[in-house]
């Protein structure tokens, strides 16, 4: 699932291929929208919220969609080839007279008032690249439930919005702890740098092609994808393990050495039970 530097990189485009033109062309092919026409009316802006684009239109209309796993908005000049998935795919199609941008696959996808936008996106925690952002907020969200495995929590996009695995994997090993640590056991200065860090990474990453978070030349990240090479910093073998609430199994990433806290044993899986021999957290 796009995470929330893509999902802003794609609201960008959308924005400057259609925001202050004239729609030349609507067409949804979702049979709830099928008869909706916005031809005519002017998009006003594109905005990412957490995960969810909004695209507005004049006469307080609203286009929401949400990629999940397999969507994608593509954008194409007037008369280029169209190139995102066979046509059965597509799901809307909104063009000005110099762009058309395509919608294929989208999940996600309704028209609504402007007005009822909160309908939509109303339970979604402070947005990390938004207007909204307020890192005691997302800090008070997460702790809400301390006994939650820390992944979980990052991932519940009511808590602050923005975060995807990628992310949930990279925040726990620059924090030290493993994603099955219960949110309550997160050291208190650790907790402090947690919202912080993670509007770091992903505002360092929102204008970048290639997702980074080590700094580290050649090595774009420190953990996520490398199971089971060795650890950037210490050398053991990353590992893997699926980390999930029964609903979506994702695939999670940590160190056991440089990562304190329970962790799903070898060919098991532990849950929020913690490491045996694991010794308390470092105080670092």
């Amino acid at each position: 699932m796009p995470e929330g530097d893509t999902v802003w990189q794609v609201a960008r485009r959308l924005h400057g291929a259609l925001a202050g033109r004239t729609l030349t062309r609507s067409d949804f092919r979702v049979p709830r929208y099928a008869t909706v026409d916005l031809t005519g009316r002017t998009v006003l802006d594109v905005t990412p919220r957490g995960k969810h684009l909004l695209t507005r239109v004049e006469g307080g209309l609203t286009v929401h969609s949400h990629l999940r796993m397999d969507g994608a908005w593509k954008v194409f000049a007037a008369g280029q080839r169209w190139s995102g998935g066979p046509a059965h795919q597509i799901r809307v199609v909104l063009a000005t007279a110099d762009h058309t941008a395509v919608g294929y696959r989208l999940p996600v996808l309704e028209v609504l008032r402007t007005a009822d936008e909160q309908r939509a996106v109303g339970h979604l925690g402070p947005d990390l690249l938004g207007p909204d952002w307020d890192p005691e907020q997302a800090l008070a969200n997460l702790r809400e439930d301390p006994a939650r495995p820390l992944g979980e929590a990052l991932l519940d996009q009511c808590n602050l919005a923005g975060i995807g695995n990628v992310y949930k994997c990279e925040l726990c090993f620059l924090l030290g702890v493993t994603p099955w640590l219960p949110v309550g056991e997160l050291p208190a200065e650790r907790a402090v740098r947690l919202p912080v860090l993670a509007k770091r990474l992903l505002e360092a990453n929102r204008d970048r092609p290639v997702r980074r978070t080590t700094g580290l030349r050649g090595q774009n990240l420190f953990v996520y994808g490398r199971a089971p090479r060795p650890c950037l910093r210490c050398g053991t073998s990353v590992r893997l393990a699926d980390q999930g609430d029964g609903s979506r199994e994702r695939p999670t990433y940590w160190c056991p050495t440089c990562q304190a806290g329970p962790a799903p044993r070898p060919g098991g899986f532990t849950g929020a039970r913690r490491r045996r021999g694991a010794g308390p957290l470092p105080g670092r």
